[in-house]
């Protein structure tokens, strides 16, 4: 790894850094916090991917919708209005709502097929921007002057890698540059992130196999077609699942390229030191 042990990694005048794990858990609030400082370059792959690389999509799923109304759509035709996404680091709402949810039309759901386009295109956008981390590296320093970095990667890393290749060409660019961080939560974390998203579900991304399977068992267990999944309810079902398809991902993640910190552990750590102290702690707990 890119730390040999918590001592190298305490000397380093030059930390980099990259967090995975379950959203929730920790990563964007760690970073922010970091950020805050002003010692450290903040790296969002989910702002990347929102601002870089699905910025048509979205605009242009914004402006189908604004020409169902023939109000909005004369102005649109006559370029009396511009529409644009409005993505930062703490909303990335236009990015999700892009994604949408499969099921029935009529509760705002998108067909199967037109899903599944929309998460290749995500799958897509996810590894050139996970990629992008290492050009940011260089920007930071160069262009800012930042020797720390932080990379805030998206809840679906390890959908668009293979954790369990020892040759995956992302996972093997990234840990040659950054010291890969997975936030691992415990069972109380799980139910506590169950609940949340059982109230507000949320388009997600997931691995296609994955999801087609989840599809199918979704329909056989509520006997109901296609057409008439709600879309909601299909969202709540296969977060839960998805909780548990991860884990492991994660966990090889960790075993493979990087550490891992408890999130609990991550909760009191409140300053840059207590964090850096902690990583410090992890990297010689797996060397030992």
């Amino acid at each position: 790894m890119l730390y040999k042990n918590g001592s190298d990694w305490l000397a380093s005048k030059a930390k980099k850094i990259l967090f995975f794990g379950m959203s929730g858990l920790g990563k964007t609030y760690t970073s922010n916090f970091l950020r805050e400082t002003g010692d450290w370059f903040h790296y969002s792959v989910d702002y990347r991917i929102g601002t870089r690389y699905m910025n048509e999509h979205i605009v242009d799923n914004f402006k189908y919708h604004a020409m169902q109304d023939p109000f909005l759509a004369e102005l649109l035709r006559s370029d009396s209005i511009y529409i644009s996404s409005n993505i930062t680091f703490e909303n990335l709402s236009p990015l999700s709502t892009y994604l949408g949810k499969p099921g029935n039309k009529s509760l705002g759901g998108l067909e199967i097929t037109e899903y599944q386009r929309r998460q290749a295109l995500h799958t897509a956008a996810e590894k050139a921007a996970l990629i992008d981390t290492i050009e940011f590296i260089e920007k930071s320093q160069e262009l800012y002057g930042y020797d720390n970095f932080v990379c805030d990667s998206s809840g679906s890393i390890c959908e668009v890698v293979d954790p369990f290749n020892l040759s995956d060409p992302v996972l093997g660019s990234l840990s040659q540059k950054l010291l890969l961080v997975w936030i691992e939560g415990s069972e109380s974390h799980t139910e506590e992130l169950i609940r949340r998203f059982d109230q507000n579900p949320k388009p997600m991304y997931y691995e296609p196999l994955f999801l087609l399977d989840c599809w199918e068992k979704y329909k056989k267990l509520y006997k109901v077609s296609a057409n008439l999944v709600d879309p909601d309810q299909f969202m709540r079902w296969i977060y839960a699942q998805a909780l548990k398809h991860r884990q492991p991902r994660y966990a090889k993640m960790a075993q493979n390229w990087g550490i891992k910190i408890a999130a609990a552990d991550l909760e009191i750590a409140n300053t840059s030191k207590e964090l850096e102290y902690l990583i410090a702690k992890a990297l010689d707990k797996k060397n030992n």
